[in-house]
């Protein structure tokens, strides 16, 4: 497979840099060919969002949704084949990315439904004869740059919001989850997605990313990735005064306290913590137990990972693949060569088994670091926790909040008291009890607090506050 731009409704292909892609799995694997593209591809993406705005908009909330449940039907029909590609491509596990595409199906639909709800509200006027409301209105053209760890989900999660409220999107995605989205823009150009209401714009984030946030006429900026790129983006798009929206990094804290049920809560922690290799935004990186409960929670855990399988991307018996790239790789492994060296080892999974060669590290949890070692305060997005010992709960909280983000955290009690204090003490923008710290479901509001976000809200409901404005509208009229 090649990658291709799909602008104005039609297939382009640039003409410029190439680059093979390779199976992470496997790296003897070729997947396919991306085409980079360059400036000129991104202005023409601009004038037909543009153009198409202005028919997009004027047509009826229903008349929208009825393209967006088209897409989820399209999408349906490709989810097994779309779901293969992604996990060749990027490396999460075929069950995982099944559910993904699953995902991303539900957030088309939910959003398709947006339609025909209100939009708006009445507001009594001090004035006679007056009839005052407000209303939503489209932005305008609205650019969404997106990460290979949800190469589905995620870009869903952004353009479908954006797509009900009468915008045209400017989608730019992270280059090693290239052949996903074009896959995904050729699905959606089946439901007959009228031209320009969608463009794809495939790109090296260090080509584009100037020329996107700085030259292209835009409305809306809706970014998830680094917390030094979002940064960037947000003082890109402050300074243009246009509205921006950074998803970025995360440190999640699980809280296991002594009345937990230990057998219970073992498969959550491991699944928050290495499902998708620990390349989620929301993936437990911090285990923080008390006193009491160390020895009875880190036996079971040495236990559960053990019997954790590191495998194939397309396995269906591996709990988990490879990490993404070879950057990834190099960059996690940084990390795990740190801990092997300045921690403790207390819990680690098999090497993996396969044939050829891959970018794979089997999960490992580590303590014996103090609270401001890089191990608790750095974002790693790979298959490595670090556990600390609290003496109680109030240390336990202190913990979980000594960190610079704020994206999820969650406790593991029977005590109800506790619960209800962790709700309201954790500095995390998405709190749970008796939940792992990932798995948000779609229709809830997702973001975090802190340096984990710019402070408006994904999913949900509340992503219509992003990709519309409000409109106050009042008329008098006379008997």
């Amino acid at each position: 497979m090649e990658s291709k731009n799909w602008i104005g409704g039609e297939w382009i292909t640039p003409a410029g840099h190439t680059a093979v892609v390779r199976n992470p799995s496997n790296t003897s694997e070729e997947i396919g060919m991306i085409h980079y593209s360059d400036a000129s591809h991104l202005k023409t993406a601009e004038l037909a969002a543009r153009q198409a705005h202005a028919k997009w908009s004027r047509l009826t909330g229903a008349a929208r949704g009825e393209y967006l449940y088209k897409m989820a039907a399209a999408l349906e029909a490709h989810a097994d084949e779309l779901a293969e590609l992604a996990s060749s491509e990027m490396g999460k596990q075929i069950g995982e990315m099944r559910g993904e595409v699953t995902r991303g199906v539900n957030l088309l639909r939910y959003y398709a439904g947006e339609g025909v709800r209100a939009d708006g509200s009445v507001i009594p006027s001090s004035d006679i004869n007056v009839l005052q409301y407000a209303k939503r209105v489209s932005l305008g053209v609205v650019g969404v740059i997106t990460p290979w760890n949800f190469p589905v989900a995620i870009p869903i999660w952004k353009f479908a919001p954006a797509l009900i409220c009468g915008n045209t999107v400017i989608w730019k995605p992270a280059d090693i989850a290239s052949l996903t989205a074009v896959r995904m823009g050729e699905i959606f150009a089946t439901a007959g997605l009228p031209p320009g209401v969608l463009n794809l714009v495939i790109g090296k984030g260090s080509v584009l990313g100037d020329v996107l946030l700085n030259e292209i006429d835009l409305n809306a900026v809706s970014f998830t990735g680094s917390t030094a790129t979002g940064k960037s983006v947000a003082a890109a798009c402050a300074g243009r005064n246009i509205k921006y929206q950074t998803e970025m990094g995360g440190k999640n804290a699980a809280i296991i306290l002594k009345d937990a049920d230990m057998d219970k809560i073992i498969p959550m922690i491991v699944s928050g913590a290495f499902r998708s290799a620990g390349q989620k935004c929301t993936a437990t990186s911090r285990i923080i137990v008390e006193r009491d409960a160390y020895e009875p929670f880190t036996q079971k855990l040495q236990a559960a990972l053990a019997q954790v399988k590191v495998g194939a991307a397309l396995d269906s018996t591996a709990y988990l693949g490879p990490v993404a790239s070879a950057g990834q790789y190099e960059t996690v492994s940084g990390f795990v060569k740190i801990a092997r060296e300045q921690a403790e080892v207390i819990a680690e999974s098999k090497a993996a088994d396969v044939a050829g060669e891959g970018y794979f590290i089997s999960p490992l949890v580590v303590t014996g670091v103090d609270v401001s070692h890089t191990l608790v305060q750095d974002e790693v997005f790979g298959p490595l926790a670090a556990l600390l010992v609290a003496r109680d709960f109030d240390e336990a909280i202190e913990l979980c909040n000594h960190t610079v983000y704020g994206l999820s955290a969650s406790v593991f009690t029977s005590d109800l008291s506790k619960a209800h204090r962790f709700l309201d003490e954790a500095h995390a923008g998405m709190v749970r009890v008796n939940q792992e710290t990932a798995g948000v479901e779609y229709q809830a509001p997702f973001g975090g607090m802190k340096w984990s976000s710019s402070h408006t809200r994904e999913q949900g409901q509340a992503a219509l506050d992003f990709y519309s404005e409000i409109k106050t509208c009042s008329i008098k009229h006379t008997l």
